[in-house]
């Protein structure tokens, strides 16, 4: 019987405790993985800080990479190659059934018999489903995609959710070669946009962030531009056409960024919204005005199977043309998860990691 470390979040804010949990062994269609490292999402902090609500008892953590220790049955990747013992994989923040309602409709990241990683509840033999553990149990359904051997773990975490939320935001957003974007938010998922957006050979890609030095990291990413938001009036003057931005990712979440957003539109332009994913201020927005100017609104949240690998394609080529291996600030061991936490809230902390155990453990 393999015994499990985990950090336990029981939906107390800023409260987590180690526990030991028996690690099952896979059933059919499942995987029992040795989880390598997590990195805290800023909805992980949304949880624990109590903004937002999860079915608890559970394990947070959802931007996760393993190694395969046990296959319950032969499994294929998202390529249909089979996956071995000691393959290193990341894998879909959803399992999805893939004949209910929605997934015949194309959003399998919305199934009626989703297992969410990181957001469920304690079920008996089911507990390790969270990142923040030293095992994470596989469901069946579950989009598994093998990792390449050069991408290090600090860039490779990330994959399983900002950096494939974002390949399906900017695919929301339309064609945008040779055209403008504007970015709210330059955190984990802001600089994702800016790097993959730039490298898809966006002409002007502004990013609008109220710290000066994450805007200054923006454009280590790719962004021509690193504004704050009452700078927007000279940006649009200076750097875009006055017609306005062909297209806006909100990333940010706030309502401010979010009203603001709408006006620096061009006709025709679209507006996509991924950082509202906890409770806020309601949005203003004139129904004429999206008639007229034709706008188009999107709300993106998580992913298909495909973003998931066209992520890490994106992140295998373009790690050393972007830092993305820099914004994991420090790597703690599960131990000391309260720490991890602690950190994650300072402003200028983009990911902290955690491991399951100190080296030499």
């Amino acid at each position: 019987m393999t015994r499990a470390l985990a950090a336990v979040f029981d939906g107390t804010p800023q409260h987590i405790s180690l526990r030991e949990l028996t690690a099952p062994r896979p059933g059919r269609g499942e995987l029992l993985l040795r989880v390598a490292g997590c990195t805290l999402c800023g909805s992980d902090l949304h949880s624990f800080d109590g903004r937002r609500t999860v079915p608890v008892p559970t394990i947070l953590g959802h931007e996760i990479v393993g190694e395969i220790e046990e296959l319950g049955t032969p499994a294929v990747d998202v390529a249909g190659q089979p996956l071995q013992i000691g393959d290193r994989v990341t894998w879909a923040i959803v399992a999805h059934c893939g004949s209910c309602f929605y997934c015949r409709r194309g959003l399998p990241q919305k199934c009626l018999q989703a297992v969410k990683y990181g957001h469920e509840a304690f079920r008996p033999g089911r507990e390790l489903l969270g990142g923040l553990a030293e095992y994470c149990l596989l469901t069946p359904g579950t989009s598994i995609v093998r990792l390449p051997d050069e991408l290090p773990l600090s860039v490779a975490c990330p994959a399983s959710c900002a950096t494939a939320t974002i390949v399906a935001a900017l695919e929301a957003a339309g064609e945008l070669r040779d055209r403008s974007l504007c970015i709210f938010g330059a955190g984990m998922l802001g600089l994702t946009a800016c790097a993959m957006a730039h490298a898809q050979g966006v002409s002007q890609v502004v990013c609008v962030d109220p710290q000066a030095s994450r805007r200054q990291r923006a454009m280590e990413f790719g962004a021509t531009r690193g504004a704050a938001s009452e700078e927007l009036g000279d940006v649009m003057r200076d750097s875009v056409d006055p017609q306005g931005f062909d297209a806006v990712l909100e990333l940010s979440g706030h309502g401010q960024a979010i009203t603001a957003a709408v006006p620096i539109l061009r006709m025709g332009g679209t507006l996509v919204l991924v950082g509202s994913v906890f409770p806020g201020a309601s949005m203003s927005v004139s129904p004429e005005q999206i008639v007229r100017r034709q706008l188009t609104l999107r709300g993106i949240h998580n992913y298909a199977p495909r973003h998931l690998a066209l992520a890490v394609d994106f992140l295998a080529a373009q790690q050393e043309r972007y830092p993305f291996a820099e914004l994991v600030s420090e790597w703690l061991p599960l131990s000391s998860i309260n720490a991890a936490f602690a950190l994650s809230r300072q402003p200028e902390v983009i990911r902290i990691g955690i491991t399951p155990r100190t080296a030499g453990d």
